[in-house]
């Protein structure tokens, strides 16, 4: 098969991990940088351009895109979907993922765990919002924040009052959460293909004061073997968000497994080097799955 991986960096691991493993089974496998498509929209005619050829031959592709584009991103997306090509991302499923709210209040409908979280117009009445979560420490959160970034522990009320007061001042989104202390700097990515946990890790915190535990920064990890409720919790939660390919970070908690996020563009170094496993090739097998049925249906609808 013909594959895409839409990344704006080749040499970032994930990207080179998937050209080596869609190659290794055999695929012709290119990088294309969305942000250099051209997109041509007319009746029953939808085509992508890259620097100056039509991009009509792919039978799926891979979205690699990154949140400060997800708007063009996602047209791209949206455009290779029209032309009846297999995307490992669809790109509602992308735009909805990119909005922590939206996607919140998504997982709360499906019933699933989540820390106790509150979103609040530019309100004065920080106290209250506080005590609502359970009270000092709480994490607040920037809406538009990814990787760790924009993400504050409040240890005290007088604290919290204050990064809250001055996010309003400067008209920010964010929502607070409750901290959940047993969790102790950890949090558990569980890796989701094709609605299957393809692999598991727990991050932890390493330096002193620090409670995110991105790798990036200065976490570590290690495998591990994950519960059926931490199973149930990562694969419905891919489910509900309608991602193929996800990542779903949780925290352990006395209430069970609480998820704090589901990434749709989720990195594999990390979970690979812990793991040891190949999850870039379980993303081309299922790719394979779904591209062959999807060229199926297009040479009948062009027989």
């Amino acid at each position: 098969m013909n594959i895409a991986i839409l990344s704006r960096n080749p040499k970032l691991y994930s990207t080179q991990r998937l050209k080596q493993a869609g190659e290794a089974r055999g695929h012709h496998v290119e990088i294309i940088d969305h942000m250099k498509c051209v997109l041509f929209i007319e009746e029953k005619n939808p085509v992508v351009l890259y620097q100056g050829r039509k991009l009509d031959y792919f039978d799926a592709i891979i979205p690699r895109i990154g949140a400060s584009v997800t708007f063009f991103g996602a047209a791209v997306v949206r455009q290779f979907e029209m032309m009846k090509v297999f995307t490992a991302v669809e790109s509602q499923a992308l735009i909805r993922s990119r909005d922590k709210l939206r996607s919140l209040q998504i997982l709360s409908r499906a019933g699933l765990g989540l820390p106790k979280t509150i979103f609040m117009d530019y309100t004065r009445d920080t106290e209250g919002i506080v005590e609502a979560v359970g009270g000092a420490p709480v994490v607040i959160k920037l809406l538009e924040g990814t990787q760790g970034l924009g993400v504050v522990l409040a240890e005290n009320k007088k604290a919290a009052q204050s990064v809250i007061e001055a996010f309003h001042g400067i008209h920010a989104r964010i929502i607070v959460q409750e901290f959940i202390k047993e969790a102790k700097g950890s949090d558990i990515r569980a890796f989701v293909v094709d609605g299957e946990v393809v692999g598991a890790m727990m991050r932890q915190a390493t330096r002193e004061g620090e409670f995110r535990s991105n790798l990036h920064r200065g976490g570590v990890a290690k495998v591990i073997k994950l519960s059926r409720a931490e199973k149930h919790a990562a694969v419905t939660a891919a489910k509900k968000m309608g991602l193929g390919v996800a990542g779903v970070d949780m925290l352990p908690s006395k209430r069970g497994p609480l998820i704090i996020e589901v990434n749709s563009s989720p990195g594999l170094e990390g979970i690979e080097e812990a793991t040891q496993l190949d999850i870039a090739g379980r993303i081309f097998k299922y790719l394979e799955k779904n591209a062959m049925k999807n060229k199926i249906q297009k040479d009948k609808i062009n027989a």
